[in-house]
């Protein structure tokens, strides 16, 4: 034998070598299951827990959004004690201008924000569930781009100001995007694939923002009007321009929550969903009525405000995992306590003057949206 050199091994029979016994090459060790997988005991505890801790966190949301409101009802060019705004709210004096600056000013302004951030959030998460798309919010998929370009006619062409006055508008504009880019994404033999709606959402969107941009630029009057609008904000609103937005966007909530469900099978695939007793068609016509419903009315309210909808249901998602129950839930109340410590940023960030609330959600979301792009692993659907 050559010095330093061993005798190999002797090396195992294989399977039909001559007389050899067969030797199996699986590892020796095989890693043991997670009990709450097997055990059904078991799986209900773990079930349970979850369950406990998803609730408690909705509970915290829900006071912070407490928090928030009472935040924005007290923060501004003039700081207002929270006593005063609870008086104000309770015990309402108009001799007072503490008291008109919060039920004026400030209680049609939260309110809005209140309302539009849930709107939007869940509206994303909709999207995002319905398209299987993670990236997908109603900005990237033309929404907001189609309703923008209804409200900007209704202005131009039609000399509506007030933003009751162009909500069907609004309405209709998102609702003709929203089946246009489904449309458009759905031909093929793959069906409605995540990139295919993407592209379709993109170039759609691009198109309506061109007319826009034609429709404000032609007329000078429709400039002064939706170059304010445009932007997103949440401020100079009354209580009355308020009663038309809110129903729908509760109608739209409601129905939100209706196909959380069946959002969760459709995640698995058509076939599947339908075979788990899923009404795949009718789901995909609530889904579209809600997110009509919720980004119409938000952008016919506020301005088409950004980044709310693609951030907060994967921020939620992170904590949450991809129920879309519990993703809905949270996006109600994380969307609007966003939104109001954005406005709030905005009101006390300039010395002078105020920065809009739709400026703030871009500043802030941006840098969400590059952590997004940069993770390994986006939060799944």
């Amino acid at each position: 034998m050559t010095p330093g050199l061993h005798a190999p091994s002797p090396s195992p029979a294989q399977p039909g070598a001559g007389g050899g016994a067969a030797v199996s090459t699986l590892p020796t060790s095989i890693p043991t299951p997670d009990p709450a997988a097997l055990d059904p005991a078991a799986r209900r505890s773990h079930v349970q827990r979850r369950t406990a801790v998803l609730g408690v966190g909705l509970l915290v949301a829900a006071v912070v959004l407490v928090l928030a409101v009472i935040t924005s009802l007290a923060v501004g060019a003039r700081a207002i004690d929270p006593t005063t705004v609870v008086r104000a709210l309770v015990s309402y004096d108009d001799a007072d201008p503490l008291h008109l600056m919060v039920r004026e000013l400030r209680v049609p302004r939260t309110v809005l924000a209140v309302v539009v951030g849930a709107a939007l959030a869940v509206c994303g998460a909709l999207i995002q569930a319905f398209t299987r798309n993670p990236l997908a919010d109603p900005g990237i998929l033309g929404v907001n781009a189609g309703a923008s370009l209804a409200v900007t006619f209704a202005v131009a062409v039609l000399g509506l100001t007030t933003p009751g006055a162009y909500v069907p508008f609004a309405l209709l504009g998102a609702l003709t995007l929203t089946v246009l880019v489904y449309v458009l994404g759905s031909f093929g033999l793959s069906g409605a694939t995540p990139m295919k709606l993407t592209l379709a959402g993109v170039a759609l969107g691009a198109t309506c923002t061109g007319f826009t941009t034609a429709l404000v630029l032609h007329d000078r009057s429709t400039l002064q009007v939706m170059r304010f609008w445009s932007v997103g904000s949440v401020g100079g609103h009354t209580l009355d321009q308020l009663v038309w937005a809110i129903p729908l966007i509760a109608a739209g909530l409601v129905l939100a929550l209706v196909s959380a469900r069946s959002l969760n099978a459709l995640a698995l695939g058509d076939d599947l969903a339908q075979s788990l007793g899923t009404r795949v068609a009718a789901t995909r016509v609530v889904v579209i009525v809600a997110v009509t419903l919720l980004a119409g009315t938000s952008v016919a309210a506020a301005g088409p405000i950004a980044f709310v909808g693609i951030m907060i249901p994967h921020t939620v998602r992170w904590f949450t995992g991809p129920d879309q129950r519990w993703v809905l839930l949270y996006s109600m109340l994380v969307g609007p306590t966003f939104l109001l410590l954005a406005d709030v940023l905005g009101r006390v960030v300039l010395p002078t003057g105020e920065l809009r609330v739709g400026i703030v959600t871009g500043l802030l979301g941006a840098p969400v949206l590059v952590a997004l792009v940069r993770r390994k692993q986006v939060s799944g659907l």
